[in-house]
């Protein structure tokens, strides 16, 4: 498993390299998109902190956190690891082909689309949000595997990640 701000920085490391705009809400999103289809193809979960449901959508909070100072505008720094100067990325060298292939992609949306996605009717967060009374707490985590067995029938259709299947 990896530090979801290791992997938030691979996609503030793509949007630099390509100049395509990341917002703190895309960059939230894509995190949670790159969890679920690596739950989906692999069974495993790629991060280390589980998904909340908000209001929102899926929020992984940590980077959140780290990213919100840019409101609704671009994002112009990494997350550094705590009490160090330190950017992390991700450990596994292998995880950089599938990380591309997310920004790839999604990177053509923006956060509002991808969050639109998100709140698709059967999605991890519906089913979190308005059928297991996410919406009456702070904070519900989203089940692990409710969010493997949605990227699993997805991946079983498409083989591979595809925009209509978030």
């Amino acid at each position: 498993m990896e530090n979801p701000l290791a992997i938030a920085n691979f996609f503030v490391n793509k949007s630099f390299e390509t100049g395509k705009e990341l917002t703190p809400m895309k960059l939230v999103k894509l995190t949670y998109i790159a969890h679920g289809w690596h739950l989906g193809l692999t069974g495993k979960p790629l991060l280390s902190e589980p998904v909340e449901a908000w209001k929102y959508g899926p929020v992984v909070v940590s980077v959140y956190r780290e990213f919100k100072k840019f409101g609704n505008g671009q994002i112009k720094t990494f997350a550094e690891a705590p009490f160090t100067d330190n950017i992390p990325m991700p450990s596994d060298n292998d995880m950089y082909p599938f990380l591309n292939k997310i920004w790839d992609v999604y990177s053509k949306y923006d956060g509002l689309q991808l969050s639109a996605l998100t709140h698709q009717k059967g999605t991890p967060w519906d089913t979190t949000w308005n059928e297991m009374g996410g919406c009456n707490r702070e904070g519900v985590i989203i089940p692990n595997d409710l969010i493997q067995k949605h990227y699993k029938i997805k991946a079983n259709a498409s083989q591979q990640p595809a925009q209509s299947t978030v």
